[in-house]
């Protein structure tokens, strides 16, 4: 059998009952390690599941799966992964490469940040498509997840965007040459993301995404506990303005606010904002929110 076990968003004690037995019966598991990370290293991992935990990189489980499945028609293999199992099309993929070996697989769910984004006061169901924004670079600057935005918006929804992982990335020159040469792993942060969509808007100018009117949650560790999850919300323009450390440590989110808002919404959400008169006066005036 392959499990494949969602961790969900914190450390080693969010995993469910039905996972941790997976792995306890499991002879060998596997960690993703470059869609998302967990809060704590693999140690703490170990310990907590009396299991060895081998770390499974891009390659191991986009080109060398094979290693993955290898056995698991005769015994239980698990692979564990940050949040839910299906946030990523990566474990999609493993599926259906188990399937085509007739290797059994089973499925075990867990919390990701596409339902967890509630955290912030935004109703789930009030949300549309989710894009990803990737780090620009001086020749690349891509700007499709503008066109999703603005379907969203045209339609009164909030986006979640997901902030971009680079983790065991090779540089242009050592791709090229073949040198098995990685970078440092970055992430994202919500200064970076915020600078890139208002240089896109700047860009575009559709006033999709316009500074001073289109509010924003930045939300990072979500999950964690009082010390280390962070909501922060505010105008594009506000958050542009807030210091690095305003929205803590990675992992970061960032929700861009859909014109059909909900005043519960915006009172539930004010408790997080830079400055609580701007966050009412813009739900009021841009998105035509009816405040007492």
């Amino acid at each position: 059998m392959l499990y494949i076990i969602g961790l969900g968003l914190c450390d080693e004690k969010d995993i469910t009952v039905r996972g941790l037995e997976a792995i306890k019966s499991s002879s060998r598991v596997y960690l993703e390690a470059y869609t998302s990370i967990l809060m704590v290293n693999k140690e703490r991992l170990e310990t907590f599941y009396e299991k060895e935990v081998i770390v499974a990189d891009r390659d191991m489980v986009e080109t060398q799966a094979e290693e993955i499945l290898n056995g698991a028609k005769e015994e239980d293999v698990s692979l564990l992964v940050v949040g839910d199992p299906f946030g990523a099309t990566t474990h999609i993929d493993i599926v259906l490469r188990a399937r085509s070996s007739g290797i059994p697989v089973r499925v075990i769910h867990n919390a990701s940040i596409m339902n967890a984004v509630g955290a912030c006061g935004l109703q789930l169901y009030n949300f549309g498509q989710a894009v990803s924004l990737v780090f620009f670079t001086d020749t690349w600057k891509p700007d499709s997840f503008y066109h999703r935005v603005r379907e969203n918006m045209a339609l009164g929804l909030h986006t979640l965007v997901l902030l971009d992982i680079k983790v065991k990335e090779q540089s242009e020159e050592n791709l090229a040459r073949g040198r098995k040469i990685y970078e440092p792993p970055r992430y994202m942060s919500i200064p970076q993301a915020v600078s890139q969509l208002i240089e896109i808007e700047s860009l575009r100018a559709e006033n999709v995404l316009s500074p001073k009117t289109t509010l924003v949650i930045a939300l990072s560790r979500v999950g964690g506990d009082a010390d280390t999850q962070r909501i922060v919300c505010g105008t594009l323009e506000e958050l542009s303005q807030q210091p690095p450390e305003t929205f803590g440590d990675p992992l970061h989110s960032l929700v861009i606010v859909g014109k059909r808002l909900h005043h519960l919404e915006v009172e539930y959400a004010e408790a997080f904002a830079v400055c609580r008169e701007t966050w009412r006066q813009v739900a009021q005036n841009a998105y035509g929110c009816a405040l007492e």
